[in-house]
């Protein structure tokens, strides 16, 4: 089965930087749709990137202009860049693929990593 592992959360001062990773076994990425997802405690999940299998790229509003997301196909690993971070960037970072894009924008179902902690103070 499809098993992503996100790597490269840390605890980092506002205004700092970091890139996450998330490789992916058993799984080809290339020409995938893939995703980073983040939720806060007490807060709904949110998509932060989205690349399509056309290599198109979304952002959500509070992280454009400040957020890559890419990949290395080669090494089947997403990446997730993020700079001039702030507190409400704090949360557990997921990357998923094969999931429904749903009419609102929304995702359901996939496959899903198990998240790795950024925190932002």
């Amino acid at each position: 089965d499809v098993q992503l592992v996100e790597s490269g959360g840390e605890s980092v001062q506002s205004g700092g930087s970091l890139t996450l990773s998330c490789v992916a076994s058993d799984y080809d990425i290339s020409g995938e749709c893939m995703a980073w997802f983040r939720q806060a405690p007490g807060k709904e999940r949110e998509r932060v990137a989205i690349i399509s299998g056309r290599s198109v790229t979304n952002y959500l509003d509070s992280v454009k202009g400040r957020s890559t997301i890419s990949l290395d196909k080669s090494k089947n690993t997403l990446f997730l860049q993020m700079s001039n971070l702030k507190p409400e960037d704090t949360g557990i970072y997921y990357c998923a693929t094969n999931f429904r894009v749903l009419n609102d924008g929304g995702i359901t179902g996939g496959d899903w990593g198990q998240g790795t902690q950024v925190t932002v103070s």
